[in-house]
């Protein structure tokens, strides 16, 4: 059984990561000088995946599949490189995928449920904010789709992605370019998991995004800056 397939082309999808800015701002909390900040960066660099990746050092994925001399390629290869210990919807712990959404909307929403759920997970009791940059990126390729196909409900199940996992592994070694899905935290929205690098085309910054918790058991304050 496998899902149809459906030709996209779809421009501006968005995909949100923490903001550079932010991830100085975890170093520096850690650091107790100078020189110890200096000392966390080097660690990050010698223990970064997409770094390892683009050595080749990396068991899922290729070198030859990711991105170079292009805008924003260690961006998109930071995606497939970085993959979740336990994995993400659609991809297991040793790859990773592109997961965006066709709506802003949408992404603010998928990644506000998990942060929350991080911050529950630490029983977090302060106000906590995210800053995120909202990528924008677009897509000319046949993608499986599953959306209204109710033989893969259980790929969308909101607490667990053994079937979703199970599935993705099948399409990537079949030679799919990714999946189409109803977004299981906005039930409006459309996402897709791409599962190849040279498919993210013309990637470049949108929105700067604001995710406030003031209590994770509550929806977040949502707030936009300016585009890059």
């Amino acid at each position: 059984m496998t899902p149809g397939v459906s030709t996209l082309r779809q421009d501006d999808t968005h995909r949100l990561i923490p903001a550079r800015e932010a991830s100085e701002r975890v170093f520096r909390r850690l650091a107790e000088d100078d020189d110890e900040l200096r000392d966390l960066y080097e660690l990050d660099g010698v223990t970064n995946d997409r770094m390892l990746g683009e050595a080749n050092l990396l068991p899922g994925i290729s070198v030859h599949e990711l991105l170079f001399g292009v805008s924003y390629a260690h961006i998109v290869n930071a995606a497939f490189t970085h993959a979740q210990p336990a994995g993400s919807r659609f991809n297991g712990s040793d790859r990773g995928a592109w997961y965006a959404a066709f709506e802003l909307e949408t992404a603010e929403a998928e990644i506000a449920f998990h942060k929350a759920e991080e911050l529950k997970e630490i029983a977090w009791r302060e106000a906590e904010t995210f800053t995120l940059r909202d990528y924008l990126a677009d897509f000319r390729a046949a993608f499986h789709d599953i959306r209204d196909d109710p033989r893969y409900s259980n790929c969308l199940d909101p607490n667990s992605y053994k079937s979703s996992q199970k599935l993705a592994r099948a399409l990537l070694a079949s030679g799919s370019a990714g999946i189409v899905y109803s977004s299981v935290r906005r039930p409006v929205g459309i996402c897709l998991a791409c599962f190849r690098p040279a498919l993210v085309s013309n990637v470049r910054k949108g929105y700067a995004v604001a995710i406030t918790f003031h209590d994770p058991t509550k929806p977040p304050v949502i707030s936009r800056g300016g585009r890059a």
